[in-house]
């Protein structure tokens, strides 16, 4: 095979790996959005706020110690404990799960039955909270998270791909992130749960009923505080687990809260309301970004990257504005 066919072949990889990361994120939003029929701005900042918990309690740093230095004079920085791995993802979810109680308890019974826009307002401002607090909890230096997730190359796949090229081609074997692939089995893992939830649980009906209709789905005896803090907590395991791969990729610090940004073309090419489809849409703009800008970035001047997906987004909001897997909404006027 020809060197360019094979470079072809590992850009598509390596865009699937990319758009597998992209749905992490993107599958936080769906199940806010089939919850309460909103798009839940702080979702991304939800990820880099459980990232910056993780690495926090793993490395046994005290939370607000530049806040507590500043105000008493002390010198406090940690608790000289460097916690396993597991035992710090427990109990990083449970503090994922204290915030969704708090959420439902300080902002979401106020706001029953209101307009989808004044919930949209109010996860802005929460998103904007959660990073000043974040930032007075944990600092805001970058922050390096390891978690035992292996990274680099895979060695083994290069060696099996070398001799692929016609002999004297200058290749040296595909290039597959060993992060990506794990990223890529945890996603179809929590795909399939998420999914099974949603379909045939008794509770994962209550979450479909309570975003149709709030009133509707309190007149039949369904609790929205318990569904609303069950969605959120979920929603921030999703948060954590998309934090814990980013993070190891690139790192903790605030510009990771903006994957949220990338995770809103996949909304809109999966649909809002299809959990298959946040991972068909993130594999969609995966490759498609990395093969446009494989074979025409270099034509015009390359970095196609950043905007390729919303180019791609808005023809689908032109012509197919539910998504591929969304359900199309229609109301009597």
């Amino acid at each position: 095979m020809s060197p360019q066919f094979l470079y072809t072949i590992e850009v598509m990889l390596n865009g699937l790996m990319a758009g597998v990361m992209y749905s992490l994120v993107a599958l936080g939003f769906v199940l806010i959005f089939k919850a309460s029929g909103i798009f839940n701005y702080a979702q991304g900042v939800m990820a880099l706020f459980a990232a910056m918990t993780l690495v926090g309690i793993q490395n046994g740093q005290v939370p607000f110690a530049h806040l507590v230095n500043a105000v008493f004079g002390t010198n406090i920085h940690g608790f000289g404990w460097n916690l396993p791995a597991l035992f710090a993802i427990i109990l990083t979810l449970g503090v994922m799960i204290l915030f969704a109680i708090l959420v439902e308890r300080l902002i979401l019974k106020h706001l029953v039955n209101q307009e989808p826009i004044i919930l949209f307002m109010a996860t802005i401002g929460l998103a904007f909270f959660m990073e000043g607090f974040g930032d007075l909890m944990w600092g805001s230096d970058i922050k390096v998270l390891d978690v035992g997730i292996p990274s680099g190359g895979s060695l083994w796949l290069e060696d099996k791909t070398i001799g692929w090229a016609a002999e004297g081609s200058n290749y040296y074997g595909m290039y597959i992130d060993k992060l990506d692939i794990v990223a890529t089995l945890v996603a179809l893992l929590l795909v399939i749960t998420l999914t099974l939830f949603s379909q045939y649980t008794k509770t994962g009906r209550a979450l479909r009923a309570v975003a149709d209709d709030h009133q509707a789905a309190l007149s039949v005896g369904i609790s929205l505080r318990r569904i609303w803090v069950i969605v959120w907590a979920i929603s921030g395991f999703v948060a954590l687990v998309a934090g814990i791969m980013w993070g190891a990729k690139s790192g903790v610090q605030f510009s990771l809260s903006l994957i949220a940004l990338k995770a809103l073309p996949v909304l809109i090419l999966g649909g809002f309301t299809s959990i298959p489809g946040a991972i068909i849409g993130g594999l969609i703009i995966g490759v498609g970004e990395k093969l446009f800008e494989f074979t025409i970035g270099p034509l015009i001047g390359g970095a196609t990257e950043n905007w390729f997906a919303y180019v791609l987004a808005l023809l689908f909001l032109v012509f197919r504005p539910q998504g591929l897997f969304g359900e199309k909404i229609i109301e009597r006027v």
